[in-house]
């Protein structure tokens, strides 16, 4: 790993032990395998306990920025789960690679799972959003040389994906404030 990606990777697990203080952090090397870890040859994985700031766990990468970084601008991602499951750290695992490999992700954009979020949801595909559970504090982390955008990964349901191609991601994201929904429950109603 290069001085800068070093630099940079410190920088957002600090940022996140930062706003998560007082929370418990484990770091998780996630094996992409040989040929994937190549696309993300740094990439750790925050997984964070509840506590004071949140009722939820949180999943964040980091590595995405150092892979993919233009200009010293680069994304992260935080995906909030109902629980500690290695399925979410293989699905945060999944996110940068798909990012780094070729999809380049940002606001807005969706992902497909090609599976449900959990056994039994509806949702299967993560929308890119920003991090609205827990604000521009987590989203915007200083990293040397730039700036990471933490953004949010949201589980949606395929036809909230299609509700949002048609009407577009501001109408989708007013039918989520109107329905209050749980982000972190996998059995949530769809919107749309």
């Amino acid at each position: 790993m290069s001085d800068a990606r070093v630099l940079a990777a410190e920088a957002i697990e600090s940022h996140v032990w930062a706003f998560f203080a007082g929370h418990s952090v484990e770091v998780v090397d996630y094996d992409l395998g040989p040929e994937r870890r190549e696309v993300v040859p740094d990439l750790r994985l925050l997984v964070v306990r509840p506590g004071p700031r949140s009722d939820s766990w949180a999943y964040v990468t980091a590595g995405c920025w150092a892979a993919m970084e233009k200009a010293g601008h680069g994304l992260e991602f935080v995906m909030t789960a109902h629980v500690r499951d290695q399925r979410f750290i293989e699905l945060m695992a999944m996110i940068a690679y798909y990012h780094c490999g070729g999809h380049r992700l940002d606001l807005e954009h969706s992902m497909p799972i090609g599976e449900p979020w959990v056994p039994g949801s509806t949702c299967d595909h993560l929308l890119i959003s920003l991090p609205y559970l827990h604000g521009p504090d987590l989203e915007h982390c200083p990293v040397p040389g730039g700036q990471a955008r933490i953004l949010w990964a949201l589980p949606v349901t395929t036809a909230e994906i299609e509700f949002r191609r048609r009407h577009g991601h501001e109408a989708l994201e007013q039918l989520f404030d109107k329905a209050e929904i749980i982000p972190t429950d996998p059995f949530r109603a769809s919107v749309a």
